[in-house]
């Protein structure tokens, strides 16, 4: 495990942030760090970071305590939480010519990491003008500088656009399979995640809910079908009097559990063989605050 905590917790106050919390993050792994906000994602990555200290806990990463082996593990760390911390009046080459003079990064670096996050045609312009996604990507580029091997990213894809936000999808699983990368991500957007992670965890306020792999949490967030139909309840009714399990129906849609590909297609047949007239048949996940429910129902 790169990253490996055990009863981890911190207190802010008199409010208990931080749960007895254990992490396990493998090694070549895109670890989701999932929650919604104020769950205490944030807190745990300046516990990892050590920009905070725990009330309780061990952390270990690369198999080695970071309270006796601080200096050496944050040298193979790279990180960008919320913001990055840029100048915005140097350009994106000046920003990481001035991080490889601090870190005494070899200045051959610079160009490889502006290639890296696809920022070479940018590289003479002020990061002032850039847009929200290419600062997020000159932070990441930043933070690769130093070669590190573990990446920890607190919502890197905040108040992104969808180009941003698929750009730095692309970006991470590159870092991962090309780079020999394990990046811990964290985020309040569970189908961001589902396309990227290889593995999950899932907090609420500050106490593990879930832990797995992307398989494990896939079981759990079992996707439905929602058919928009002009009558749900007659729909729904020729539905289970053809063995489908209808599961929700309101005044707009109707909800069975997603088998396959196939199975959309054999429900839009029976549907429409019927007279039942289909606005749209598509495949949905199950929100983050169903996917809690679900957890919390089964713990």
């Amino acid at each position: 495990m790169v990253i490996s905590t055990e009863g981890l917790s911190f207190t802010f106050g008199k409010q208990q942030v931080v749960k007895s919390l254990a992490l396990q993050v493998p090694e070549g792994s895109i670890y989701g760090f999932l929650g919604p906000n104020g769950a205490g994602k944030t807190t745990t990555i300046k516990l990892l970071l050590n920009l905070l200290k725990p009330d309780a806990g061990d952390i270990h990463i690369f198999g080695q305590d970071i309270k006796t082996r601080r200096i050496q593990i944050l040298k193979q760390i790279g990180s960008l939480i919320e913001q990055p911390a840029i100048y915005q009046h140097l350009t994106g080459k000046e920003n990481l010519l001035n991080r490889a003079l601090l870190l005494q990064v070899p200045d051959t670096r610079v160009d490889d990491m502006l290639a890296l996050v696809q920022l070479s045609n940018a590289a003479n312009k002020k990061a002032g003008q850039y847009s929200l996604g290419m600062k997020q990507r000159l932070g990441i580029a930043l933070a690769l500088l130093p070669d590190p091997k573990l990446l920890i990213l607190d919502e890197p894809t905040n108040g992104l656009d969808p180009n941003g936000i698929i750009e730095i999808r692309e970006l991470l699983k590159k870092l991962v399979a090309e780079h020999g990368k394990t990046v811990f991500i964290s985020s309040h957007l569970l189908g961001e995640i589902e396309r990227m992670a290889t593995h999950v965890g899932i907090i609420n306020g500050g106490a593990m809910l879930f832990q797995g792999s992307i398989a494990d949490l896939q079981a759990i967030s079992k996707p439905l079908v929602r058919i928009e139909a002009a009558n749900t309840v007659d729909a729904a009714n020729l539905l289970t009097r053809n063995n489908y399990d209808v599961t929700e129906v309101n005044d707009e849609n109707l909800f069975v559990p997603y088998i396959s590909k196939q199975q959309m297609g054999d429900i839009n047949a029976l549907l429409n063989k019927n007279n039942q007239v289909v606005y749209s048949i598509v495949k949905q996940q199950k929100d983050l605050e169903k996917l809690f429910l679900d957890i919390t129902q089964k713990a």
